[in-house]
């Protein structure tokens, strides 16, 4: 266990030992403190330390008293509020809007440690306790993504930009390095918040536009969305095609008789810039005092893993990544991975194994193609859907260098790689090395791939590639591993319930999982969250980008349907699966033969006496054919 003096002040105890009269800056997160670089509180404060200045973090509040907020006083130049690694709402609650049993990022995994709209609610309570006296930027995940107005899935209604709702002086989106240094300068060099209206990557509420600096595009004002669905769909679309460094425009929001500005994205890391930031001197723990609380349970699934990299290209609708760390790959050196597999095998409690080196997608290494260097990303086009760029490159080269280094280290027993591999990237490799080492060194009796759906009606709608695509790569894999004579299984992540999903595509969904001999014990129901395509389209029932309308499956009703056809076998599922399949007329997959998915039921007989009859089902003498 790491001593206090690894980390950064939380009490005005550890300002003493350390000779701070007062903290620059002051950090309020919603998660425990997690030393680490996967955890974006660590990240700030690491770099802020490393520009000369002093950070005191305060983790996890009790937001009912002013106490916990003034315990580290005032900082000299701003609060810097996020809700941690997740946002609050997701943290908090399930699919089906139940309260989650457990938190991961807080004490012994026990939930209650924050509020709902955690940066609204700790921001409120600042501005409590110190007024107007110091500035409040916010950001993180849930800042970042609720910067415009916004469908609230929880709420069921669009929001305000959350820079109103929290009160906040100023917002940082996107990953927030080089934002916070340039801020945190002008800021010691005594500008005033106010004054600060030109850095990149941040969002500002002004009265007016006549000090914006940046040539802009304005969208539909959160009232026109909020009354519009039409105008919302539109929304999102000019919003999306501004989230692009080079090519990016501010982007202008009217809230009432105030305008919400988002300053252009802020640009890429370099590869220096990204090896500086993961080698700052992280403690890679959390905080002591939590030790005989139970410590914090998110730390077991990263410590032992390494970020070798930031953005992705792959453009899947469900996903928010586009507007927090952009489709710009930035990644870190060689070398600088490989110093941090050293250094992991350093600590006690290692045994010999990497869990993860990767990133949103573990094979995407380099950036998309040369064009994106110099022309920024294609505003209308995606790198891999419908199907790969010509312009696309395909090399898995570096990366499995990489991978080579860290398992041929003498303290390292085996190098898994679990944060996803892009298959309808892979399989398009000519180079066929990086899939039979894949095979043969970085997988543990299975791999996880996420073709999602293999309804090609729905696949469209999530940004992912035909069913062709994922069953050309299964066969490759199933090839692979016979020639290594190994036993490793392919496992699928599939997903329920994504709009554009009807009852014929749930249905098709089903089938696929009766041939693949494999019914998945977990489901995923798709989860409007802020910031993705998707959620645009679960609201509004309108693809933003072709207009065109879709059905989204949004009742009870209809999510328990699709989430009981994927496990047809449940015998609870029986009932809900039978009258889908009546309802879709496919009384084929109602029996005793191989390809149906329930039995008949001993009450409902097929009638074959008559031509009339031969379709229905009766039962008890009657018809059970009902309207739906």
């Amino acid at each position: 266990m790491k001593k206090r003096e690894d980390f950064l002040p939380i009490n005005k105890e550890d300002l003493i030992k350390r000779n701070i009269d007062q903290l620059d800056f002051i950090i309020v997160t919603g998660d425990a403190y997690v030393d680490h670089p996967s955890f974006g509180t660590a990240i700030i404060s690491r770099v802020l330390e490393s520009q000369g200045f002093t950070v005191g973090i305060i983790a996890q509040p009790d937001w009912s008293d002013k106490k916990d907020f003034m315990k580290l006083g005032k900082p000299k130049h701003a609060f810097l509020v996020n809700s941690g690694n997740i946002d609050s709402m997701v943290n908090h609650y399930s699919v089906n809007k139940i309260r989650r049993k457990n938190d991961l990022y807080s004490p012994n995994g026990e939930r209650g440690h924050r509020p709902d709209r955690a940066i609204i609610v700790y921001c409120n309570k600042l501005r409590e306790c110190f007024k107007s006296e110091v500035p409040i930027i916010i950001g993180g995940i849930e800042g970042s993504l609720r910067r415009f107005a916004h469908y609230d899935y929880w709420s069921n209604k669009v929001r305000r930009s959350i820079l109103l709702d929290s009160k906040a002086d100023m917002l940082l989106y996107g990953m927030g390095e080089k934002t916070v240094i340039e801020l945190s300068n002008l800021l010691s060099y005594g500008k005033s918040i106010k004054d600060i209206t030109d850095v990149r990557g941040t969002v500002l509420l002004k009265n007016s536009l006549d000090s914006l600096e940046y040539s802009h595009i304005e969208v539909p004002s959160y009232e026109e969305c909020a009354d519009d669905k039409n105008k919302y769909a539109e929304s999102f679309k000019l919003e999306y095609y501004e989230q692009d460094a080079i090519k990016g425009r501010a982007v202008v929001q009217k809230h009432g008789d105030r305008y919400i500005i988002q300053n252009p994205p802020q640009f890429p890391l370099t590869v220096e810039e990204m090896d500086f930031v993961y080698s700052l001197p992280y403690a890679r723990d959390y905080h002591p005092v939590y030790e005989s609380m139970g410590g914090i349970p998110a730390i077991k699934e990263i410590n032992f893993s390494i970020t070798s990299h930031r953005g992705c290209f792959g453009g899947c609708s469900f996903c928010a990544l586009t507007f927090h760390q952009g489709r710009v790959i930035q990644k870190r050196s060689e070398k600088s991975i490989i110093l941090e597999a050293d250094l992991i095998t350093t600590d006690e409690n290692f045994k010999g194994y990497i869990h993860d080196i990767g990133g949103p997608t573990a094979n995407f290494r380099n950036v998309a193609c040369n064009k994106q260097v110099t022309e920024g990303v294609c505003t209308k086009k995606q790198c891999l859907f419908p199907k790969p760029c010509k312009n696309l490159i395909i090399d898995h080269s570096e990366y499995l260098n990489i991978l080579r280094e860290v398992r041929s280290h003498p303290k390292i027993k085996k190098v898994f790689v679990r944060s996803g591999i892009r298959y309808d990237y892979l399989i398009h490799d000519k180079n066929t090395k990086f899939f039979d080492e894949l095979c043969e060194h970085h997988i543990s009796g299975q791999l996880k791939v996420a073709p999602e759906h293999i309804s090609d009606k729905v696949l469209c709608h999530m940004g992912k590639p035909g069913k062709a695509v994922y069953e050309k790569f299964r066969d490759k894999y199933v090839k692979i591993n016979k020639k290594l004579g190994s036993k490793q299984y392919l496992v699928p992540y599939l997903m329920s319930s994504h709009p554009g999903s009807d009852i014929n595509s749930a249905i098709e969904l089903a089938e696929f999982v009766r041939d693949m001999g494999h019914i998945p014990e977990q489901v995923q129901d798709f989860y409007p969250t802020p910031g993705s395509l998707s959620t645009v389209m679960y609201y509004t029932g309108i693809d933003p980008f072709t207009g065109k309308s879709l059905f989204v499956p949004k009742t009870d009703k209809d999510k328990k349907t699709q989430r009981a056809l994927l496990q047809y076998n449940n015998p609870k599922n029986h009932e809900l699966v039978k009258e889908a399949l009546l309802k879709a007329g496919r009384y084929d997959l109602i029996g005793n033969g191989p390809k149906c998915l329930i039995k008949e039921h001993p009450t409902f007989k097929k009638k074959s006496t008559s031509k009339k009859n031969s379709s229905k089902y009766v039962g008890k003498g009657k018809s059970s054919k009902k309207k739906f």
